[in-house]
């Protein structure tokens, strides 16, 4: 099973990283590349493309300023895309925010936060969990330790102004 992760140039890997190594701690194979939807176009087609005839589950798509990349993926695919808006420009990622965010009907792409690749990976693993009941299974386990530990810090919280 595979998730694509395409960035639009090789300075937002920092902050894609942190979504592909999830991918990994899942057992999700990501299949890593750095497309831009402007300077090469036939190339990201042709990505597209070939994560259409196999077993790629979804792409996390991650672009900033006018943030073309997830619609132009969208617009070549019906698998689930995620658009990650990056900071970096002038208005911070609001442009890349408004940019994905705004797609035309019929065309969606889902959208998480500024620089929110974390929540890219947890999405596309959602999706994986459809198919392949390990993942979703530690997908669960892992909202439960999350859970426990909110728990545990509203538990100090009272300890200590009780």
């Amino acid at each position: 099973m595979k998730v694509a992760v395409i960035m639009g140039s090789t300075s937002d890997l920092k902050k894609v990283e942190p979504a592909i190594d999830i991918l990994k701690e899942y057992g999700v194979e990501p299949k890593v590349r750095c497309l831009s939807a402007h300077r090469a176009h036939a190339e990201l087609s042709a990505f597209i493309e070939e994560c259409n005839q196999d077993d790629t589950v979804a792409f996390i798509t991650a672009a900033g300023m006018a943030a073309a990349l997830p619609g132009v993926v969208a617009s070549q695919t019906v698998k689930p895309v995620i658009g990650v808006p990056l900071s970096g420009a002038v208005l911070d990622g609001m442009d890349a925010l408004m940019s994905i965010v705004q797609m035309p009907s019929g065309i969606p792409v889902a959208t998480v936060a500024i620089n929110g690749s974390k929540n890219a990976a947890y999405l596309a693993l959602q999706y994986c969990a459809l198919i392949d009941e390990s993942i979703r299974t530690k997908l669960e386990a892992h909202r439960s330790e999350m859970r426990e530990a909110a728990n545990a810090a509203n538990e100090e919280i009272i300890k200590k102004y009780s």
